[in-house]
């Protein structure tokens, strides 16, 4: 692809670039890293022959506009995480009776079960009816939960408000990491995804401090669930007005449209380099046979495990997603209130705003430095950062003598706030700080690995599910694994699920910065290839700080 670029006053039309067109679909990792050098081997020679591609454009105001309105699906996703977790504490009897461990097990893993439903069906219809469709479609299911809780008398009645939200919340959370990831120029890709992360924890911050003021106030918590249909209603007003994504439009063959949206989300790009955005685009959108949606839905299934390259991309999508729910976080965040409670804090939604205030905080760390510092080194630090944090509170829990029994009993051997208990909270407060830098907001990345267009919905779809059988599973047992096997046995799991999840990313996960949505399938085609990727990234590296310098792009 080349295209034209104006430098002082001067027309520069000996511009290269790297596209996925420009690699063999068999090219060996020597040949991609000698292929994504080329671009500047002659720049000694001629300063004004400059790569500009894609990966080097800065984000429209489009975009910017696109990614607020759809991470406001990601403030719903935290809104619930967060209130659910003081609501347990504050419901009392107004549902007919104090809740047991089993009650608040099924009140929070429903809304699991419903995500997961909901990521499963938003799969099958986002290359249907569109990316926008179907995250207006799960606005209106999120009003309609919230109404159902809010007229709640029983905990049935509850339990199935929170299934009916959660469908919502599934849909959700596929659709806005698949726009952002298919709207965003490469180089900020990996920030504007980590974009919906920060209205995520945005949303469980505000969760908190509401419950928090409404603490002391009758029924309070069913205000804080009332809030909840805030969010969606000005989602749905304002995303009406706005486009669907470009590669939505390749795949239903609307192509002049694609380019339409393509030139309002790059910052006056030439005909030429949107030509020539949308033929990468044709070119990787494999043809899906089948009649039907349904037909060709399973097409897509057969090709995201038949192709090696969308097969491996699955498989990591997938474990980011597995790894992000079963190291216990969100056993944390649904709970937290209640663990605090236990060890002795009166006012355990207040203690709990400090988790979600740094959740908050470190996720903004991880939006600044993501795309310069990588997906993979952020998590071979954040880690281990993780496992010291669970075995800290593993010893905690051992000494401070607590011990959870069958119904909605705590026996703790020393009453009070304790040096202990500063321990645990210190311990959390360590594992969320390395969960939020790393994990928690890598995993929502694992969609751009799929280059193909027409399985990239497929996989996230796949990758969404995982995410919330993973919560399903988490949200269902954690306070039967406290009662069963020990808070001391809970953590120390939970540790040694991290070890694995370390393992895991070290031989497995490529870096990803700064490449191209369509360049993935060739380092993944023949394998993983973890140490080309890397050196491919560096180079895009390279090349787009010689850009920074020698350009005013």
């Amino acid at each position: 692809m080349s295209a034209k670029h104006l430098k002082n006053g001067k027309d520069v039309s000996n511009v290269v670039t790297d596209t996925p067109s420009s690699y063999s679909a068999n090219s060996s990792s020597d040949a991609l890293i000698a292929s994504s050098s080329s671009v500047l081997k002659n720049h000694d020679n001629d300063v004004e022959s400059v790569p500009f591609s894609e990966s080097q454009s800065k984000p429209s105001r489009l975009v910017i506009i696109l990614t607020l309105v759809s991470s406001i699906s990601g403030f719903m996703f935290g809104y619930d995480t967060g209130y659910i977790s003081s609501a347990l504490v504050q419901i009392g009897s107004d549902l007919g009776g104090v809740l047991t461990t089993g009650d608040k097990e099924l009140i929070t893993s429903a809304t699991s079960l419903g995500a997961l439903i909901g990521a499963l069906i938003a799969g099958l219809l986002v290359n249907l009816v569109g990316r926008k469709s179907v995250l207006l479609g799960s606005n209106v299911i999120f009003v309609i939960g919230t109404i159902v809780q809010l007229a709640a008398k029983t905990v049935w009645t509850m339990i199935a408000g929170r299934f009916v939200l959660g469908l919502g919340v599934g849909t959700a959370s596929l659709i806005s990491p698949l726009m952002l990831s298919e709207l965003a120029p490469s180089k900020y890709r990996g920030r504007l995804i980590v974009t919906n992360c920060m209205f995520i924890t945005g949303g469980q911050l505000v969760a908190y401090f509401i419950n928090w003021g409404l603490t002391n106030v009758s029924h309070g918590w069913r205000i804080s669930v009332g809030l909840c249909m805030v969010p969606p209603v000005v989602q749905f007003a304002l995303f009406w007005f706005l486009p669907d994504t470009p590669r939505f439009y390749v795949i239903n063959g609307q192509y002049e449209k694609a380019k339409e949206v393509l030139r309002k989300t790059h910052n006056n790009p030439s005909d030429s380099y949107i030509n020539a955005i949308v033929d990468d685009m044709i070119a990787s959108d494999s043809t899906v046979p089948g009649n039907g949606p349904l037909q060709k839905a399973w097409s897509s299934i057969k090709l995201i495990h038949t192709k090696p390259a969308n097969f491996r991309a699955l498989i990591l999508a997938c474990g980011l997603q597995g790894i992000q729910q079963f190291t216990g976080f969100n056993s944390l965040m649904y709970f937290s209130a209640t663990i605090f409670e236990t060890i002795g804090f009166d006012n355990a939604t207040a203690v709990s705003i400090i988790i979600a205030a740094t959740n908050f905080f470190f996720t903004g760390v991880a939006l600044c430095i993501i795309d310069k510092v990588g997906r993979r080194r952020i998590l071979l630090f954040a880690i281990p950062v993780m496992v010291v944090a669970m075995v800290l509170c593993a010893i905690s829990f051992h000494f401070l003598g607590v011990k959870f029994t069958s119904g909605s009993d705590v026996q703790v051997a020393t009453r009070g706030i304790s040096g202990w208990g500063i321990v645990v909270i210190l311990s959390m407060v360590l594992f969320v700080a390395g969960y939020a830098i790393g994990i928690g907001n890598s995993a929502w990345t694992g969609v751009e690995l799929f280059s193909d267009v027409n399985v990239r919905s497929m996989g996230g779809m796949y990758a969404a599910a995982t995410n919330w059988a993973g919560s399903l599973v988490i949200a269902s047992t954690f306070l039967t694994m406290l009662e069963k096997i020990t808070p001391t046995g809970t953590f120390s799991f939970f540790a040694g699920l991290c070890m694995i999840s370390f393992v895991f990313v070290y031989f497995l996960l490529p870096e990803v910065a700064g490449l191209e949505l369509e360049e993935t399938t060739q380092f993944l085609t023949d394998g993983f290839n973890v140490k080309a990727a890397s050196q491919l990234s560096k180079e895009r590296k390279r090349t787009s700080k010689f850009i920074k310098q020698n350009t005013n792009v």
